[in-house]
């Protein structure tokens, strides 16, 4: 525990040496690390989709690490992007605050042909959720608690999940998609990733999530001191991982920080995923 405890010392005292050349500061983006592509392959994705490319964004924790001046950086990886439609993970007030007209207006900066969707994260209660439902109402982002919605090209679709506070399962454990086809090609959106290993999310063909950011200090993708964000361990820290049946699961390394405000091989990101149908 002591050589645990002296290793996580060293590496946060050796990430804040580097904090002037982290990552991001060696961005073209300018305070976000990176623009990370995925390209994800289904029989069920409809002709009319094949190609559609969809932007994810999460756990801003507006303002912690990521700041007003790290928002023209987020803007300008939005718009390499070039995607159809944006998707917002949750958290997006951070524990010093945040004004959420200034982080919903730089969002939509950028055009998306289809719009932006959104889930809250376990950091909007209280006066967090009332501002954050505010700024969503005022800028047209259509959210997504526990229900629903489609994105139609012609006679074809594809249809969106958002998860209301993955947490309380009691509350919140059957999911939406239950009610669907297996041919139906479905996206959810929850928070955390545990929710696809918890629940039955039968259906369900990619979830995307946040919460973990990635660990924020990682060696390697496989060792990393917080534990707390997910209690499947690493399992779930960052990428493309699938749950228990093999379902997909995109973990976003998001683009604020909680707790800490530092990060160290874990760059901060927007995440792009590319539309592909495969014959089957």
């Amino acid at each position: 525990m002591k050589r645990t405890k002296l290793l996580y010392l060293i590496l946060v005292v050796f990430s804040f040496l580097l904090s002037s050349c982290a990552t991001a500061s060696f961005s073209k983006y300018h305070g976000v690390g990176r623009l990370k592509t995925y390209d994800f392959y289904s029989p069920d994705i409809p002709k009319a989709f094949d190609g559609y490319r969809l932007a994810f964004a999460t756990d801003f924790h507006y303002e912690s690490r990521f700041t007003k001046k790290r928002l023209p950086g987020m803007v300008k990886a939005l718009r390499k992007a070039d995607a159809d439609v944006l998707l917002l993970g949750g958290d997006y007030r951070g524990r010093n605050g945040g004004n959420m007209d200034e982080l919903f207006h730089a969002l939509r900066e950028v055009e998306y042909p289809d719009g932006i969707f959104a889930i809250m994260g376990n950091h909007e209660f209280g006066e967090n959720d009332r501002l954050v439902r505010e700024a969503m109402k005022k800028y047209e982002v259509k959210l997504l608690e526990h229900r629903l919605d489609t994105i139609r090209k012609g006679n074809e679709q594809i249809i969106l999940c958002g998860i209301r506070n993955p947490f309380d399962l009691k509350a919140n454990g059957v999911s939406p998609t239950l009610k669907l086809k297996p041919e139906d090609f479905v996206i959810m959106l929850t928070h955390t990733p545990d929710y696809v290993e918890d629940v039955d999310v039968s259906n369900t063909d990619l979830a995307l999530a946040g919460h973990t950011h990635g660990g924020q200090v990682s060696l390697f993708k496989h060792w990393t001191p917080a534990k707390h964000f997910s209690k499947y361990g690493n399992r779930f820290l960052t990428g493309m991982k699938h749950n228990k049946a093999g379902i997909p699961v995109l973990i976003s390394n998001g683009l604020g920080t909680s707790r800490k405000d530092i990060r160290l091989f874990t760059p901060s990101e927007v995440v792009v995923v590319v539309l592909h149908r495969q014959e089957k």
